[in-house]
């Protein structure tokens, strides 16, 4: 394929307008602010402590695969039943991480999953109870490399 210079030229244009934008729309976090409007539109209400454990590490050496765990202390039956399981990080593009639905023939109120990480920041894990109760815990972990485009 051959190009002249004005080709050239344009193509080179071009590309730096390209990178220009892209790399400015990459750097935009959620925020401790959108991450509690999600919550609370979750919740319902303010979650309280107890209950519910998240089990995160301090420090992941990468934010690509970041192991979490959450377990509610729950019988799962009747109105002591977790009706489902909400994961966020506040320092993410997009705050929600993930969201785990029970029903009382689960068992037990536990999940495992790996997550990705953009930065050093709060994990989030809230539980809504079948009688309408809301509990939360919350994790930092520190991230050496990003998982989120850093």
């Amino acid at each position: 394929m051959n190009f002249n210079r004005r080709q050239a030229l344009a193509l080179s244009a071009a590309a730096v307008a390209f990178a220009a934008t892209g790399l400015r729309a990459r750097t935009a976090l959620a925020g401790t602010e959108e991450t509690e409007k999600r919550i609370l539109d979750f919740a319902g209400k303010a979650p309280e402590s107890g209950k519910i454990t998240l089990t995160a590490p301090e420090i992941a050496e990468n934010g690509n695969t970041v192991p979490v765990s959450v377990k509610v202390d729950s019988a799962m039956s009747d109105d002591d039943r977790v009706v489902s399981v909400m994961i966020v990080a506040d320092g993410n593009p997009n705050p929600e991480v993930a969201t785990f639905h029970f029903t009382a023939l689960s068992g037990a109120a536990a999940a495992t999953t790996r997550i990705r990480l953009a930065q050093t920041q709060n994990v989030i894990a809230v539980a809504k109870m079948a009688d309408g109760s809301v509990f939360m815990d919350k994790k930092e972990v520190k991230v050496t490399i990003g998982g989120c485009g850093g």
